[in-house]
């Protein structure tokens, strides 16, 4: 996968409202149907009056890169299979390629070596991503509880 395939959109101001616009639409539908149909009907404003129809769990997707477009961020859209390079790694993870190659090396991230270069796979720095966000969260609420012990008159 080449790095211009990684290339993010970064919206302008109208396409940001018009994201914005869209993600409540996009939300209202999501919630009046939540348990769904598995595909979803979207008209198109064409002369013919024609009609796509997409898997559900894109139009999800959709709305989280809606989502992120409302709030003026760029998107990119990486294929779970999709192998990195360390650099690419390193850039979506956003930080420096010696802490990611520590990462892999530690064992923290699953690679492969092709011939002696380490490529990752983008789900496994997702799964990275879910369990480093998973043990952050566990480690503040420790320390809420104890910051509210310490606190506590004893």
């Amino acid at each position: 996968m080449s790095l211009a395939s990684l290339a993010s959109t970064h919206p302008g101001e109208q396409e940001i409202t018009t994201a914005d616009a869209a993600l409540e639409q996009v939300k209202a539908y999501l919630a009046k149907h939540p348990d769904g149909p598995d595909t979803v009907r979207v008209r198109v404003d064409e002369e013919d009056g024609g009609e796509l129809v997409v898997p559900r769990a894109a139009v999800e997707l959709f709305a989280t890169i809606l989502a992120h477009m409302a709030a003026g961020h760029g998107v990119s859209v990486v294929p779970a299979h999709a192998e990195l390079t360390t650099q690419q790694a390193a850039e979506l993870l956003n930080v420096s390629r010696p802490y990611l190659i520590g990462l892999l090396d530690a064992g923290e991230i699953e690679f492969r070596l092709v011939g002696k270069h380490r490529r990752v796979r983008a789900d496994s720095l997702l799964d990275y991503l879910r369990d480093d966000d998973r043990r952050r969260r566990e480690a503040a609420d420790e320390l809420a509880v104890l910051t509210q012990e310490m606190d506590q008159p004893g």
